[in-house]
């Protein structure tokens, strides 16, 4: 059997090349998601993760005591701490008060554990020195050299400004930073959020918090960044779900690019195997060489496919960092179980694969494997199984779909939509020649002949025309689901901030903002667009006085996101932060400004800053003629949060006026947004070549069957021209229907997405076709079509009839 292996490598190697590249593309394609997903994770992570970096455990949310003592213990076992929290300390300067609640944080001792970036200075490097927060500097007026007054009472602390920093992340951002020799002596009223712990490994700094804290849990970081992600994203673990619906996808697409390949390619041996069984080759012979045939295949596929796959996911994150920085991947980094993952796929769907057509075809007596197979036709006994278990995956399916949506889980999401996808897929024998006839009339009308008989020739084999297209449905399929998905999120998420943040920035102090002041803060670089809004001191039942604004003002429209909430004729907005404070939603409460007092129901809201919410009529009542209180603000394209709410602070701060910095939360969504955008345009780029590859695979292999059939038609008078034609509309005809049921299907997928990931964590998310980018995904699709034939039309034209009848 050794020399009808070697000869059967030497003749058919055209078909084993083919074979191979399907296997290489799908084990590519599991090592390219990994590294995608490893950077939408790093991406996704990296602002919050900065203050972790080097370290090597994690106690989440210590008490102060707790939090104290591993400080305290660390140098002594030779490692380092560090905690990610703050106390709230009064700060003044040359005798007056700065701010009586100024957050102070700390900077870590060791310079490699400090995620500040200096920016100007130098970083403490003895007690009584301090690094202060750039945008804080400039919102306080403060300069390197300013002394400083933090806290009150004997437990004072005088300190030099020595260091200006901005924060890489938003999850530990302080005012100030001290070192813990300063800090530690407000420990008792520090809110820790958590202490990182560096020094000895992950094993040795569990053990070394376990010994200091008894009843301590610590946790390695990234385990601890992952949970820290869920809480920032309300319970929605984005990492997790991009990582598993990305892994389900990748082994999907590299079980069936692989298992279409090898289905048509043994098939066509069937004949090879049923005359080796003629000359004397037993069954066990047979399975053997064909086993050994495809480990070997798949050995050499899975080395290939993990290196060009580690090269082509890190070229790719790169690429797309470096073309659409906008997109902020991380680090493409590749774990070895994703590497022995995509080896092991390599491997066994290839033996898989080879082995069940084999297996099928010695169990018959040769004389039957010579004669055409109907296998796929639906009256015979295995068309029959089939049909059943195609009705068993949807039934499945449908009941997963039906579970993701009650239960919100994305396991029952993945594991549904690929049994309705696989059970779509067994279908596929009586599904795509039924709608490929349905265009037979028209095809006919347009190119005559060749037209019809494209048509019949996309149907007379079920088997190998739904194998062919079913390469080019995973594509549209995933396109689909994953551009409907997206535009859907986005319009959903963009609506909710809308909402819950309509102003960019909104100023709003307890006294009449003068003309000055409303002319700066119009002509700070990085606001677009401001609107003064009147208003009145009130005081609202028990709470302390606070400003009275109108929910609607002239000019308002040209800086909201969305419609602030409308109170009733009746009723005071105060916001949610204030309810509680002697006042409930619901109370009927006296409403006094000046001599003026009106009775209004409170009700709660949000996202326009320290005030309370009136209709303008109301307003007009209580003050008539007010004076400007609050100024919106709208921000340029572009402009940095954090960096606009600095000149915006260093304005209102000298007027003891609030800013409500709606900007920063809306950024840090539309960079989870971005990030995630980013791994996905990376992933549809990968999805379309395992789309071309597939269909141009199964193609070339279709033609390889048909030579015979090819050479008899040019025989009876086909044109070189008409044979490709032929071949190139039923390629394109194999296109548009695999597209039609494929955007029907990502649409199906991409509704019940919406429904179980995206309506749980925002009320009326709906449901939003992109029709461009589909209408681009319909022509891209039939062009895929077109451009994969141009090769296989091209060689069985170029053969001529005589040598045609002649092959095998």
């Amino acid at each position: 059997m050794r020399t009808v292996i070697l000869a059967s490598l030497r003749t058919h190697t055209r078909r084993y090349g083919a074979a191979l590249l399907a296997v290489v593309v799908g084990s590519a394609f599991i090592v390219v998601t990994a590294a995608l997903s490893s950077a939408v994770r790093d991406g996704l992570t990296a602002g919050i993760g900065e203050p972790y970096a080097g370290a090597d455990a994690v106690l989440d949310r210590p008490s102060p005591g707790e939090a104290a003592r591993l400080l305290e213990a660390a140098p002594g076992a030779g490692a380092d701490a560090w905690l990610v929290g703050w106390t709230m300390q009064q700060v003044g300067r040359d005798g007056k008060v700065i701010d009586s609640s100024t957050d102070i944080g700390q900077v870590p001792d060791r310079p490699a554990h400090r995620w500040q970036d200096l920016v100007g200075g130098r970083f403490p490097g003895a007690p009584g020195e301090a690094l202060v927060d750039a945008n804080a500097a400039k919102a306080k007026q403060l300069a390197l050299g300013d002394r400083l007054r933090i806290g009150t009472g004997s437990s004072a602390l005088e300190v030099t400004v020595v260091g200006l920093a901005d924060s890489p992340s938003n999850h530990a951002v302080a005012s100030v930073y001290l070192l813990w020799s300063d800090l530690s002596r407000w420990q008792d009223s520090l809110y820790v959020g958590s202490v990182a712990w560096s020094g000895g490994g992950v094993d040795a700094a569990r053990a070394a918090i376990r010994a200091t804290v008894p009843d301590a849990e610590p946790t390695t970081v990234p385990a601890f960044l992952q949970e820290l992600q869920r809480e920032v994203n309300n319970g929605v673990d984005i990492i997790q779900v991009v990582v598993l619906l990305f892994g389900v996808i990748a082994l999907v697409v590299a079980v069936l690019v692989i298992n279409n390949t090898f289905t048509i390619l043994f098939a066509q041996r069937s004949r090879d195997f049923a005359l080796l069984r003629c000359v004397g080759a037993t069954r066990r012979q047979v399975l053997r060489s064909v086993r050994l045939e495809s480990v070997a295949l798949g050995i050499l596929a899975a080395a290939i496919g993990v290196l060009s796959g580690l090269g082509a996911g890190h070229g790719l994150v790169a690429l797309v960092r470096a073309q659409w920085p906008g997109a902020r991947l991380g680090q493409a980094s590749v774990a070895p179980v994703w590497l022995a993952g995509a080896a092991a796929v390599a491997v066994g769907v290839t033996l898989v694969a080879a082995w069940l057509p084999t297996r099928r075809a010695v169990r018959i007596s040769p004389l039957a494997a010579l004669r055409p197979d109907d296998s796929t036709q639906a009256r015979t006994r295995t068309g029959r199984l089939r049909i059943a278990l195609g009705v068993l995956l949807l039934a499945a399916g449908v009941l997963g779909l039906v579970a993701a949506i009650t239960t919100a889980n994305v396991g029952a999401l993945a594991v549904g939509g690929a049994a309705v996808f696989l059970g779509v897929l067994l279908f596929g024998p009586i599904l795509v020649p039924a709608l490929i006839r349905s265009t037979g009339p028209v095809t006919q009308r347009l190119l005559g002949p060749a037209g019809r008989l494209a048509a019949g020739n996309a149907v007379r084999n079920p088997r190998r025309t739904a194998a062919t297209a079913a390469s080019l449905l995973i594509g549209v399929t995933l396109t689909t689901a994953v551009l409907t998905g997206m535009a859907s999120s986005r319009s959903a998420v963009s609506a909710e901030m809308d909402e819950q943040h309509p102003i960019d920035l909104a100023v709003t102090a307890e006294g009449p903002l003068p003309a000055d002041a409303l002319d700066r803060l119009a002509a700070v670089d990085g606001v677009a667009g401001s609107v003064p809004v009147p208003g009145a001191v009130a005081t609202i039942g028990d709470l302390a006085p606070l400003p009275l604004l109108p929910a609607t003002t002239a000019g308002g429209a040209t800086v909201l996101h969305g419609d602030l909430p409308t109170p009733g004729p009746r009723q005071v907005l105060v916001p949610w932060d204030l309810i509680g404070d002697g006042i409930e939603v619901g109370d009927v409460v006296p409403v006094t400004v000046g001599e003026t007092t009106r009775e209004l129901r409170v009700a709660g809201g949000e996202g326009w800053g320290e005030a309370a919410l009136v209709r303008r009529t109301t307003l007009d009542r209580l003050a008539p003629g007010a004076a400007p209180h609050a100024v919106w603000l709208r921000a340029a394209e572009g402009a940095d949060p954090e960096d606009l709410a600095g000149s915006v602070e260093a304005i209102a701060a000298p007027l003891d006026a609030g800013v409500e910095n709606g900007l920063a939360k809306r950024s840090y969504v539309d960079l989870q947004l971005d990030v995630l955008t980013g791994g996905v345009v990376g992933l549809l780029a990968i999805a379309i070549l395992i789309a071309l590859v597939g269909i141009g695979n199964t193609l070339g292999l279709s033609v390889l069957e048909r030579g015979r059939e090819h050479a008899l038609l040019r025989a009876l008078g086909l044109t070189r021209r008409q044979v490709r034609r032929m071949l190139a509309t039923e390629a394109v005809l194999l296109s548009l229907v695999a597209t039609v049921l494929g955007t029907a299907l990502g649409v199906v997928f991409a509704w019940t997405a919406v429904r179980a990931l995206v309506q749980p964590a925002i009320d009326g998310a709906g449901l939003v076709l992109p029709w461009g980018q589909l209408g681009l995904v319909v022509t891209i699709a039939a062009l895929a079509g077109l451009v994969a034939a141009v090769v296989p039309s091209r060689r069985a034209s170029r053969i001529a009839p005589a040598a045609g009848l002649s092959l095998d």
